[in-house]
């Protein structure tokens, strides 16, 4: 499970990155290309970024569709549960659980829809083609317009995310069962970032330790601004 964690994590890190790193470059091509400089405005002229807003856009699409699997698994998602927490626990755990459970079939339903979609988009043809099958009247399907790409590879997206997506509602499922407990995203914490103390260890009488009076601090047990 930790495998498929990090997977994830990588892809969507990934997928921000590049796509970022990819619209940079477009747009200092674009505007640097309009720069009179002998000999460079000719090279950047020749260079073609024709795909890059396609490329990211896909991208985008991609890691929108990880990333909301990995918004259940953490939390992240916003959800509106004032009347639900006002319940008994009994109560407020069968709604939690059928709400999981809804999630689940949903995302479930709109993987398989959108499988037989790629799979008649293309995929068919594709894969029958990789392993010398006869392709028959099969379609060999469409390609995107710059990249020239199958758009069932681009599509797929749907039917992988989704099915992440169904089986993260699923794990929360078991984990709430077991112990009651959903996941929570504390939308104050940076990872990576450790929280530091107000006050130094030993100091936590003290507010601040400022040598102006621009600042609160305490002074003969009283406090001043």
């Amino acid at each position: 499970m930790k495998v498929l964690n990090h997977l994830e994590e990588w892809l969507i890190t990934f997928l921000m990155g590049a796509a970022t790193v990819i619209i940079f470059a477009a747009v200092m091509h674009r505007y640097a290309a309009g720069w009179a400089i002998p000999g460079v405005q000719d090279w950047l002229l020749g260079l073609n970024f024709g795909w890059a807003q396609e490329l990211c856009i896909i991208m985008f699409v991609w890691m929108a569709k990880f990333g909301a699997a990995y918004g259940v698994r953490t939390g992240i998602h916003v959800g509106v549960d004032v009347l639900i927490n006002r319940l008994q626990d009994r109560n407020r755990a069968r709604f939690v659980v059928f709400g999981l459970l809804a999630g689940a079939l949903f995302t479930g339903i709109v993987g398989t829809l959108g499988a037989t979609f790629v799979w008649e988009n293309g995929a068919h043809y594709a894969i029958f083609k990789t392993f010398g099958l006869n392709t028959g009247d099969l379609p060999e399907g469409p390609t995107t317009p710059d990249l020239e790409w199958p758009t069932w590879v681009v599509y797929s997206a749907v039917p992988f995310g989704s099915y992440l997506m169904c089986f993260r509602f699923l794990q929360v499922t078991v984990s709430f069962l077991r112990s009651g407990e959903l996941p929570h995203h504390d939308h104050g914490h940076v990872d990576g970032l450790e929280e530091a103390p107000l006050t130094a260890p030993g100091n936590e009488d003290k507010i601040f330790r400022m040598d102006d009076d621009l600042h609160p601090r305490e002074t003969d047990g009283e406090e001043r601004k």
